[in-house]
């Protein structure tokens, strides 16, 4: 986890305080499910809740002995306790409690990206209300196609933030498990009671079935989807990109009193943080390979999972709550120049009407083919003579013969591509009420 990329919030989730602190939680949630199932007394629990504490530096000095985390950390709770010490990993494997408590982590990890989601989906949401009606040019293969409007393309971005959630939603829940079955799985030593009364201290689902492991492919998938996520994040910082080029200069990061744009060049003002999400997001689909690697594990386990969750887990939560945060901030920033998007409309001489032309001229008669063939010869000349589209519709004998002046008016009008704007924004709830 680099400092750069990494919130105060989700460092702390991260942090080997934290990674000890859920060991324990579920050392002394397994103890409990001992009491229940009646092996341990309850005044030994009592005990253990109150007087069992940890020491990172002392557990970094054990393992430079054990050369296992789990054994220098096991060890060095025991040395808090009295007798009672005997029922601290009772019955355990280490992945047992790894497993387990990385669940926790996980969860509160979710609880953050969550929440950063919301934010992004809600920020958007205010947005395409903003510029519902704020014309613009719609662009195919980044060339002027037909009208849209900006409230429209902040739209689809609403709507994938919403598959985003939905998506975050699945596997947050998904990932809401442990285990407790042993060395191979098989309860040998720990009965499934124990197991699912902890689990229920814990706020945890007991996994169904495992090995010495939680099945590998639930870690896959949640990476996958923190991956999923942040490429749609890319998408919508691409087009902010796009958007902020000199030739285009439809919108525009926030720029403060006092930043730099360049080194060299004090003029410029470059798209930095959207620079950013896009890439970030490629390390987010980097991770998300390492992820489905670490599901082949031989027979009932093996650790060349664990070195690699060391990182990906932490640092592809960490990234995409960096991600997200930054990218709505450069939403709540935004600078966007309604002016400028009407301008632009015109610098393609008015060859984004020539669909609703050639429409126009079937309706009259014509067959797709007559309509098609008088346009397009009209649009080539236009852009090779830099000639404007209507006036050489105006000359047109075969088109005046078919259209009046007022519905060619109508065929150059740009509010007939917005006429279901409304209709859009009905169908993803955006519409005031």
């Amino acid at each position: 986890m680099l400092d750069r990329y990494t919130r105060p919030e989700m460092a702390k989730v991260w942090s080997t305080e934290n990674q000890y602190q859920t060991w324990l939680d579920v050392e002394i949630a397994v103890t409990a499910g001992w009491v229940a199932e009646g092996h341990v007394p309850q005044a030994d629990l009592d005990a253990i809740r109150k007087n069992a504490t940890f020491d990172p530096e002392r557990i970094a000095e054990i393992e430079k002995e054990t050369k296992h985390d789990v054994v220098a950390f096991t060890r060095n709770v025991s040395e808090s306790l009295g007798d009672e010490r005997k029922w601290i990993h009772y019955g355990l494997t280490s992945t047992d409690v790894v497993d387990t408590a990385q669940a926790l982590r996980i969860r509160e990890a979710n609880e953050i990206i969550m929440q950063d989601l919301i934010e992004y989906r809600d920020e958007l949401a205010k947005l395409a209300r903003k510029y519902k009606n704020t014309v613009m040019m719609g662009r195919t293969h980044g060339v002027h196609a037909e009208p849209t409007t900006f409230g429209l393309v902040l739209a689809r971005f609403y709507q994938a933030a919403v598959r985003d959630i939905a998506r975050f939603e699945r596997v947050s829940k998904e990932m809401a498990t442990g285990k407790l079955s042993g060395a191979v799985g098989t309860f040998a030593n720990v009965p499934p009671r124990v197991e699912e009364y902890a689990m229920k201290e814990l706020g945890l689902t007991p996994q169904p079935i495992g090995s010495q492991v939680l099945p590998r492919d639930l870690h896959a998938d949640y990476i996958s989807t923190i991956a999923v996520i942040g490429t749609t994040l890319e998408e919508l910082a691409t087009e902010i990109r796009g958007l902020q080029r000199s030739e285009i200069h439809e919108v525009e990061e926030g720029f403060k009193g006092g930043q730099k744009g360049s080194s060299a060049m004090p003029h410029k003002r470059n798209p930095i943080g959207s620079e950013n999400v896009v890439g970030l997001s490629r390390v987010l689909r980097g991770y998300s390979v390492t992820a489905m690697e670490d599901v082949a594990l031989w027979h009932e386990r093996d650790i060349s999972h664990s070195s690699a969750e060391r990182v990906i887990l932490p640092d592809a939560t960490a990234t995409l709550d960096y991600m997200i945060h930054r990218l709505t901030g450069i939403l709540e920033n935004l600078q966007v120049f309604p002016e400028t998007m009407k301008q632009n409309m015109t610098r393609t001489y008015g060859l984004i009407y020539s669909q609703r032309l050639l429409l126009k001229l079937v309706d009259s008669g014509l067959s797709r083919e007559e309509a098609y063939d008088t346009v397009q010869p009209l649009t080539a000349r236009s852009w090779d003579e830099q000639i404007q589209f209507r006036d050489l519709v105006d000359a047109d004998p075969t088109i005046n013969a078919q259209l009046s002046k007022q519905e060619i008016d109508d065929a150059f009008d740009y509010h007939w591509h917005l006429k279901h704007v409304d209709d859009i924004f009905d169908r993803l709830g955006l519409n005031d009420k």
